[in-house]
């Protein structure tokens, strides 16, 4: 199982990364603008299906599309020029859908940054599925029930 604490949230993840802002990402007050924590989340997704071993280039060779179908931000503090963060995330199935659990910190000060939930269903062959390929790629990540 693939387990990280991030000391300040006291939280576990099944995946953890760092990403530097970078400075074209800052809006004219300086302050990494809203929109470019969507791509961070993103990333960060897509950087946790490759470990778990499911590119989204192998998805596409299966026929599994995976489709956003919701996304609730909660922007907490603002990250800067400089500032490296550590983007996190866990994942849990809901049915049909994956929902991953996203939370960017401030690596600098260990303060949260924003806090995203990220609904994710699955296309195969043209049509809705369970998402039963990915749901096994990424089981060894799913909380245990007790």
């Amino acid at each position: 199982m693939h387990r990280f604490l991030i000391d300040k949230a006291m939280k576990e993840y099944s995946f953890s990364m760092d990403i530097d802002v970078r400075d074209y990402e800052l809006d004219s007050e300086g302050i990494v603008n809203n929109a470019n924590y969507l791509h961070y989340l993103e990333h960060t997704r897509h950087a946790f299906c490759k470990q778990a071993g499911y590119s989204f280039a192998q998805m596409e060779a299966d026929g599994i599309i995976p489709v956003l179908s919701r996304i609730e931000v909660d922007y907490k503090t603002p990250l800067r020029s400089g500032d490296t963060m550590t983007s996190c995330l866990w994942v849990e199935m809901q049915g049909v859908r994956f929902v991953f659990h996203q939370e960017i910190f401030n690596k600098a000060t260990g303060k949260l940054a924003i806090k995203a939930i990220v609904s994710v269903v699955t296309i195969e062959n043209g049509k809705l599925s369970r998402g039963e390929k990915l749901a096994k790629a990424f089981e060894s990540y799913f909380p245990k029930k007790d």
